[in-house]
């Protein structure tokens, strides 16, 4: 029994391990995003954090709403 639960022990302090390097990973990765065909453009990393958000220049004199839903979107 003593050697099952070792084993046990084991086995989650790898599976922490695998998970931790997950999270590492997940958080290098980027992710890109976009509406309006392109008109407004995100990149956030895999751990939802905003690294970039472009916008046309067409958009700047439009509909304040509209430029807030297609950030949304994207």
């Amino acid at each position: 029994m003593k050697g099952g639960l070792g084993n046990l022990m084991k086995q989650a302090q790898e599976m922490q391990e695998k998970m931790k390097q997950a999270q590492e990973d997940l958080a290098k990765l980027e992710v890109n995003g976009e509406s309006g065909a392109g008109l407004v453009k995100v990149v956030m990393t895999g751990r939802h954090d905003l690294r970039r958000v472009q916008i046309d220049d067409s958009l700047m004199g439009d509909d304040k709403e509209m430029l807030e839903d297609l950030i949304a979107a994207a």
